[in-house]
This record gives C-alpha cells, sequence and structure tokens, in this order.
C-alpha cells in the first residue's frame, strides 16, 4: 500500500480557468472613457459617475455601471481603515488629553544665597 509521495498527474490541471494567471483589475481605478467623458463635462470623475448614476435618462445598465465604478470611493470595505490596536492608541491619545493630560513639571531654580 503506497502512501504520500508524488503520482503522476496530480494537482490542479495546466491552464485552468480558475487559477492566478487571471489578470485582476484594480477596483479603486476609474476606467479611462469615464474620465474623458468627465473632462469634456468639466466634472470630476466622481462627480460624473454620480450625476449619471442619479440621472433617470440615462440607460440602466449604464447607471449600474457608474454605481459598480463610485462604490470604492464612496464606501470603505471592511479591511480598510484602522485595526484594533491602531484604533485603541488612538482612543488611548484622547483619553489623555484635556482634562485628564499629565500636569506640567515643576519649575526648577537655582536659589542664590
Amino acid at each position: 500500500m503506497a502512501k504520500g509521495g508524488y503520482r503522476a498527474g496530480a494537482g490542479r490541471p495546466k491552464g485552468s480557468k480558475t487559477g492566478s494567471s487571471k489578470k485582476k483589475s484594480k477596483p479603486d481605478e476609474i476606467p479611462q472613457d469615464i474620465k474623458d467623458e468627465a473632462n469634456a463635462a468639466n466634472l470630476d470623475p466622481l462627480d460624473y459617475m454620480l450625476k449619471v448614476m442619479n440621472s433617470e435618462e440615462a440607460d440602466a445598465g449604464r447607471r449600474d455601471r457608474m454605481a459598480i465604478a463610485a462604490a470604492p470611493f464612496m464606501h470603505s470595505r471592511k479591511g480598510e481603515g484602522l485595526g484594533k490596536k491602531e484604533d485603541q492608541e488612538a482612543r488611548a491619545k484622547t483619553a489623555g488629553a484635556g482634562k485628564f493630560s499629565a500636569s506640567a513639571p515643576p519649575k526648577l531654580s537655582v536659589v542664590n544665597k
């Protein structure tokens, strides 16, 4: 009875569709055609996307595309922002300010007789 080791043909097939060789696009990147249309309308790309998204005359597919493109700029993801430790440090800094801050050290001066 064989145990472990190399087996011919085992593992993920080369060229499989769900491999890591897929090129992943950055979600925080605004497509060039939206940038061009925003420049033509003299608006920021985000303002242009929101304008098209809220427009009743625009095609539903185009409105969906603008909503998808604007979402990363309007809403943060769960993992973005401060972590637990950074959040705790920021709270400690604000708690140590004001009424509960450290008092000034005493003035030390030399007295001559």
